[in-house]
């Protein structure tokens, strides 16, 4: 029985073969893995939901003897739905029923094919699961490849591996908040507004940051590029503008089709956009509450956030 187990999802669907090289890839460093994907491709899907609509779910028994047929301990399902809806269906209830006893230290959403830069992370089904893994409590990491070529995609399973096991050090075997609703509220590192009087002082950051992170309060958001340089960056959100993005069909009948015909970039230190287009891999930590909702992590904390270590790594995953 492997030590750890981890739960994985994407939105370009459980047939995905970025996803199932990384699952392959997590399985040969002992780990347990949960597949729980979309059964076909929900790209920019966001955090969509279908509401009160029975979502078929299938045991992918063919992918589990094509891709893991050394390991006992890879189970692969998807759902007919978004990848918010696997992402519910498994933390809330469905691991539970498939899978008793099984509990993931933490979920990874990807590896996108496509990176998920700037503002894509409100549009991207990959982001979206993150972030509904954290709602419920749920240590999680995105990864994309910044890339819409396939080539080279053993780049971003050795940077997203490698992350993995970096955050499996400083988690606990089962998360301590999942499903938690109360007694989230109150903690040093979240947000004091609208009590514009109270004063924070962040007495221990890289602790704080660590416990939000264990919390589910603040998820990472991975971006490799094709020639990556071996390093990291700990970055922010950065600038890029999409282009000529509607295109009107020739006949002039009302359809329209969306896709940036490019994209301009705004430099930004620390950008997540700026670093990638300089080789290095970018991880990004960011909040899964929006801002003013009683869970938002202290601003104080987001600006510390962005300091690393020599490798290039957040100092609070170094912590312990």
């Amino acid at each position: 029985m492997p030590k750890q187990w981890v739960l994985m999802t994407n939105d370009d669907g459980v047939e995905s073969e970025s996803l199932l090289g990384l699952g392959k890839a997590l399985a040969d460093q002992d780990l347990g893995v949960v597949i729980f994907a979309p059964s076909d491709n929900q790209s920019a899907t966001g955090m969509k939901l279908n509401l009160m609509k029975p979502l078929p779910f299938t045991h992918r028994v063919d992918l589990e003897e094509e891709w893991f047929s050394n390991s006992d301990f890879v189970h692969v399902y998807s759902l007919d739905g978004s990848p918010c809806d696997t992402v519910i269906a498994a933390l809330d209830g469905g691991l539970d029923k498939l899978m008793p006893g099984i509990r993931p230290s933490m979920l990874i959403s990807g590896i996108n094919l496509g990176p998920n830069l700037s503002q894509d992370v409100y549009h991207s089904g990959t982001v979206a699961a993150a972030k509904e893994a954290g709602l419920y409590g749920m240590p999680s990491i995105a990864s994309s490849w910044a890339s819409f070529d396939p080539e080279g995609m053993e780049i971003a399973i050795e940077a997203t591996v490698n992350i993995v096991l970096n955050c499996l050090k400083v988690l606990d075997l089962e998360p301590p908040h999942v499903l938690e609703r109360e007694n989230r509220t109150g903690k040093e590192y979240l947000s004091s507004w609208p009590d514009i009087e109270r004063k924070d002082a962040l007495s221990t950051p890289s602790n704080l940051v660590l416990k939000a992170f264990q919390s589910g309060e603040l998820f990472l958001n991975l971006n490799v590029p094709p020639h990556w340089n071996g390093l990291y960056k700990t970055t922010r959100l950065g600038m890029r503008w999409y282009r000529n993005a509607v295109k009107i069909g020739n006949d002039n009948s009302s359809t329209f089709t969306i896709g940036a015909a490019s994209i301009d970039h705004t430099p930004v230190e620390s950008g997540d956009c700026d670093v990638v287009n300089q080789s290095f891999a970018s991880l990004s930590c960011l909040a899964s509450w929006p801002q003013g909702h009683p869970l938002h992590l202290n601003p104080q904390l987001l600006a510390w956030i962005l300091k690393n270590t020599e490798d290039g790594l957040p100092i609070w995953l170094n912590s312990n």
